[in-house]
């Protein structure tokens, strides 16, 4: 990861490009239309699993009543649609193991 501790797409362009070998734009496409396509899965509301590594998740939340914690003042929340990651047991054992 060259940029810090966050992992970008170029990141990722970059990897496919020096590990598989496909050009810089064929890599960069394949990532974008990646990511395209897990969007547009998950805009139809559908979830999104990537075996060994995780789940993407849609959870409808309700409304429900919040409290301002600095006035005390009750306000409703309105329900939403909310997006939720879990990671697969492959992937948290090798986060365990990497610590």
């Amino acid at each position: 990861m060259e940029s810090g501790g966050t992992l970008t797409r170029a990141d990722l362009a970059d990897a496919l490009h020096r590990e598989v070998g496909l050009s810089r734009t064929d890599s960069s496409k394949l990532v974008e239309d990646i990511l395209a396509h897990m969007c547009t899965a998950l805009t139809k509301g559908e979830n999104v699993k990537i075996s060994g590594f995780g789940s993407f998740i849609l959870r409808d939340k309700g409304e429900r009543v919040g409290r301002n914690p600095k006035t005390g003042v009750e306000v409703p929340i309105a329900p939403r649609r909310v997006l939720t990651f879990r990671a697969s047991q492959m992937m948290r054992e090798r986060i365990v193991a990497g610590s």
